[in-house]
Parts: C-alpha cells; sequence; structure tokens
C-alpha cells in the first residue's frame, strides 16, 4: 500500500533550493537576435488617402459618379499603415501605369510604440 492510499499524513519534503539561470542584459540579445525567423510573415500595407464623415441618409444617396469630400486637402501626405498601425507617410508615384507610394517620412520606432499604448 503507497502513501496516498493510506491514511498516514504524509510527511513534509526537504525543499530543493531554487536554481536560476544567469540573466543576460538587452545589449547583448543583438548579436544573438535571428529575424530570419519572420521575414517571410506577411503582413498588410495600406495607404489612407483621407477621411469623411457623412450621415447614413447622405450614405444612401451615394451612387455612380457621387463625390465624397474628404478632410484631407489636396497635396496632403497619405497615411502608410502596416497591419492597422502607422508607420509613414507618402505621396502617390505613378511607376509603368501602376500606383506606388514614395515615403516621405517614416514614424520611429520609440514613436510607434508609444502610439500602440
Amino acid at each position: 500500500m503507497n502513501d496516498i492510499e493510506s491514511n498516514e499524513p504524509l510527511s513534509p519534503a526537504e525543499p530543493a533550493p531554487a536554481q536560476f539561470t544567469t540573466l543576460q542584459s538587452d545589449e547583448n540579445l543583438g548579436p544573438e537576435l535571428n529575424l530570419d525567423v519572420i521575414l517571410d510573415v506577411p503582413v498588410t500595407l495600406s495607404l489612407e488617402v483621407g477621411r469623411a464623415r457623412l450621415p447614413i441618409r447622405n450614405l444612401l444617396q451615394l451612387n455612380q459618379g457621387s463625390v465624397v469630400e474628404l478632410e484631407r486637402g489636396a497635396g496632403e501626405s497619405l497615411d502608410v499603415f502596416v497591419n492597422g498601425t502607422l508607420i509613414a507617410h507618402g505621396e502617390v508615384v505613378v511607376i509603368n501605369d501602376r500606383f506606388g507610394v514614395r515615403l516621405t517620412d517614416v514614424v520611429s520606432p520609440s514613436e510607434r510604440i508609444r502610439r500602440l499604448r
């Protein structure tokens, strides 16, 4: 019969001393950090030309040829988002009959982190 099945109280075991690994500071992680594991992860890049707020009444009246005035003025830069996070501002360019964006201002990593909070 083992101790669990008997009604006798278990004797307390001697606690083992805790063992911890040596911690490294963040500055030592630089060369060891391998970004190759995330380089092929797809992200969604989107551009926002502008926004507009309008009542549902006006929304329902929209049809082909309607014009919606945006809050952003002509010539102002576009917002560039990656997975919904603002990362840059840019301007529209045309490359071989396709639209593109030329980045004019990139949001710093510290500013991106601050905006997430």
